[in-house]
């Protein structure tokens, strides 16, 4: 599919690896390659995993660009931003095996699947927005604010904490934490199992739920658009 993110399909099920530099960045052109695959996978109607490489999913957007004008960091802030919807709103299970880091946009691909596995070690997980000078956008907000459970969302959004594998879960950036030898093997065993759903109440529950979610982040990316500038 593309050099940043690798396109494997079997049996149903579409392994998208990123693959961008030492910190898995995410870059204008990572997001266009991420759209493309999910656009293959749609095609191939098939139960998507999301990974990255060994020790880390994405340490956020890529900096360079975040910092090369306010024109290039709002751009890249509403293409991500609109990409969590899209996962978010994916008409197929969406799965994201997290091999270590998650940090910042990273973490926020954790927020935007429905199943999260991580590996259990001396890895970060959250967004470190203010830790590193950046006040948080109305999207990030709104996802985290979901997402997270009601007694993580002020310290991670308003403090910066960053949790362990183990208290991600907690949190509620992960659903389960294995052994690094054991990802691949329980992100297809979860894929498998959720390929045996219907898929069409699959999509059409997942509206339901998400439905005030997709609205508030319609509107938070509008606001960002306006504010950011």
């Amino acid at each position: 599919m593309s050099e940043l993110i690798s396109y494997h399909l079997e049996d149903g099920i579409a392994t998208l690896t990123l693959s961008n530099g030492k910190v898995n960045a995410i870059s204008p052109d990572v997001i266009a390659a991420f759209n493309a695959a999910l656009d293959q996978a749609v095609t191939d109607r098939a139960v998507v995993i999301i990974t990255g490489q060994p020790g880390i999913l994405s340490g956020g957007y890529d900096l360079k660009v975040m910092t090369s004008g306010p024109k290039e960091a709002v751009a890249l802030v509403t293409s991500g931003s609109t990409l969590a919807r899209r996962l978010l709103s994916h008409p197929f299970p969406v799965i994201v095996a997290c091999p270590g880091h998650a940090v910042a946009k990273g973490a926020f691909l954790l927020l935007s699947a429905d199943y999260r596995i991580g590996v259990d070690g001396p890895f970060s997980i959250g967004l470190n927005e203010v830790q590193i000078g950046m006040t948080m956008h109305h999207a990030g907000i709104e996802l985290a604010r979901d997402r997270l459970r009601k007694s993580a969302f002020h310290r991670s959004v308003i403090n910066g904490e960053m949790f362990n594998p183990q208290s991600a879960v907690d949190a509620g950036f992960l659903d389960a934490v294995v052994s690094a030898e054991e990802l691949q093997g329980a992100a297809l065993a979860a894929a498998r199992q959720l390929k045996k759903i219907n898929m069409t109440a699959h999509k059409n529950t997942k509206l339901k739920v998400r439905k005030a979610l997709l609205e508030t982040l319609d509107n938070a990316i509008i606001q960002d658009q306006e504010h950011l500038v």
